[in-house]
C-alpha cells in the first residue's frame, strides 16, 4: 500500500513501556485518525514499567477507528517463541531482556503464566499474534531491526528482521527504497541515503521519536 492511500504515515520507534510518553507524543502530532496511517516499528514491551498499558492504549486507538500498522520487535518475537515451545533455555535471556517487568505490568508473578499467553487478555494476546514482519510503500520499507544487504524483501528471514544489527548498520547498501527502522539506539535520528533509525531510547531516559511522511519532520515527546 503506498502513502497515496493515507494523507500522511507517522512512523514511531521503540516504546519499550513508555505509556507516557507515548501518549505526549500522539497528542502532539499532526495526525488525523480518518486521514492518516499510524506506523508502529515494534519492541512495546519490556524495559519499561507500563507494557500492559501501551499495549492497551494502541488496542484502544485501533478499536476507535485508527489506522494501525504494528510491526513485530525482537522482544515480542521472543515472547511468542517462548510461549510457544515454553522452553527453560530461553529464561536467561527474557529476563535479560527485563520480561520480569512486563510481567509485573500485568499482575503476574512468574513466567509460568505466559504458556500460551494465558496471563494476558484476550484482545492482547491478538494484538501480539496479529504483529507484522513488515510494511512497505512506495519509497519506503519498515521493518524492526534491519534488512540483510544483497538480499531482496522476499528473500528476508523474519527472525533477521527484527534481530539484525551491525550487519545492517554497517552496510549503505540500496534496497530500492529507504529502510526506516528501530532496534539499534541512537540519541537523535540517524538519517542515511538508503536508512532512517528511528530507535531514539525513550526507555533509557531520552526521547521517544515518530518520523512524519512524506514531510520527512521528526517528533519528540
Amino acid at each position: 500500500m503506498g502513502l497515496t492511500s493515507y494523507r500522511k504515515l507517522f512512523a514511531i520507534g521503540d516504546i519499550h513501556g513508555c505509556y507516557d510518553k507515548l501518549r505526549q507524543l500522539l497528542e502532539r502530532l499532526p495526525y488525523d485518525r480518518e486521514k492518516d496511517l499510524l506506523l508502529f516499528l515494534g519492541d512495546y514491551i519490556n524495559r519499561g514499567q507500563k507494557s500492559k498499558e501501551v499495549i492497551s492504549y494502541l488496542c484502544d486507538l485501533k478499536k476507535n477507528g485508527a489506522q494501525l500498522i504494528t510491526l513485530m520487535g525482537n522482544h515480542e518475537a521472543l515472547l511468542l517463541e517462548y510461549q510457544r515451545q515454553t522452553d527453560p533455555a530461553l529464561v536467561p535471556l527474557l529476563r535479560k531482556l527485563q520480561l520480569e517487568l512486563t510481567l509485573a505490568s500485568y499482575g503476574l508473578r512468574d513466567m509460568s503464566r505466559l504458556h500460551k499467553l494465558a496471563g494476558l487478555p484476550e484482545e492482547h494476546r491478538k494484538f501480539l499474534s496479529e504483529l507484522q514482519p513488515y510494511y512497505q510503500t512506495e519509497g519506503y520499507i519498515f521493518v524492526h531491526a534491519g534488512l540483510y544487504p544483497g538480499q531482496t524483501l522476499e528473500q528476508q528471514d523474519s527472525t533477521s528482521m527484527s534481530e539484525i544489527r551491525d550487519v545492517f548498520l554497517d552496510s549503505d547498501y540500496d534496497f530500492g527504497k529507504v529502510v526506516v527502522f528501530g532496534h539499534s539506539t541512537f540519541e537523535t535520528p540517524l538519517v542515511t541515503p538508503t536508512k532512517i533509525g528511528i530507535d531514539t531510547g525513550a526507555v533509557y531516559g531520552n526521547m521517544l521519536t515518530a518520523l512524519e511522511l512524506p514531510s520527512r519532520i521528526f517528533h519528540h515527546a
